[in-house]
């Protein structure tokens, strides 16, 4: 249990790094505004016209009789909704980190060069091209098991009690899981971890990457909150990134420090 609050207070850490860098912060709200825009087109596309699709899928049910084809079909339009918002805020912080990956590879060197006892940091030197091309293969991999996880808790959805309680938590597990893994792959990635070992990694740590992973993802549901607080995650799961490597930090970006962050 002690990694559920060591991931919280990275999380925590990462905010307080961003606030006393103010050009960083700065910098890094311009990708997620940008999708923030795309997305919410898309969103209010889906409130306007989610009832529309929920009925043209359902053509079985057009001859139930009232109130059960509005309940029917009023519940299937939420959960809809519901799983495009767990699946948003997924691929909300993969599309933004590949939208501004010059932006948060920067900021990612400079929290390591900052918490490095010998004030170094792990360098890609790999053209700007191959490194947006990794990104992105690497991201639809994981979007792809994110949906995967998004259709099995959709249908899990229908089981009665069950399907209103205990799917909806799993949810925000599985989405902050994933939510971490596309976040510290910033800098794991400049270290040439690749994403499979990246999920090893971070399946050993489970406590530590809900603790850090489902905050975030509770917050992201807030509208703009992603965006202010994309910059600081990034910031975040780059000292998470160390401490799945091994790699020494200093006092102030330690543990330690962020105890007294939360503290």
């Amino acid at each position: 249990m002690r990694d559920l609050g060591v991931g919280f207070k990275y999380l925590v850490s990462g905010q307080r790094w961003v606030a006393a860098h103010g050009k960083a912060f700065g910098l890094g709200l311009i990708p997620g505004l940008v999708t923030l825009v795309l997305y919410a087109g898309a969103l209010v596309g889906l409130f306007l016209w989610g009832d529309d699709f929920v009925g043209w899928a359902t053509p079985f049910a057009d001859d139930w009789g009232s109130p059960w084809l509005g309940l029917f079909r009023g519940f299937l339009t939420a959960l809809l909704f519901g799983l495009s918002l767990l699946l948003a805020v997924v691929t909300f912080t993969a599309v933004t980190l590949l939208i501004g990956q010059p932006f948060y590879e920067e900021l990612s060197e400079q929290v390591d060069r900052d918490v490095s006892p010998d004030g170094t940091a792990p360098v890609s030197d790999l053209p700007l091209w191959k490194e947006l091309w990794i990104s992105a293969r690497d991201s639809l991999r994981i979007v792809a098991r994110a949906a995967v996880w998004g259709v099995l808790l959709f249908g899990l959805g229908f089981i009665p009690v069950v399907g209103q309680t205990l799917i909806p938590v799993i949810g925000f597990l599985v989405t902050g899981f994933f939510l971490t893994e596309e976040l510290t792959a910033v800098a794991l990635q400049r270290r040439r971890i690749n994403v499979r070992t990246r999920l090893q990694m971070l399946r050993d740590r489970r406590m530590m990457v809900w603790g850090f992973g489902t905050p975030l993802a509770l917050a992201f549901l807030v509208p703009f909150v992603a965006v202010f607080l994309m910059p600081g995650a990034v910031a975040g799961a780059t000292m998470m990134a160390r401490d799945l490597m091994g790699e020494d930090q200093k006092p102030s970006g330690s543990v330690a420090d962020a105890d007294a962050a939360a503290g």
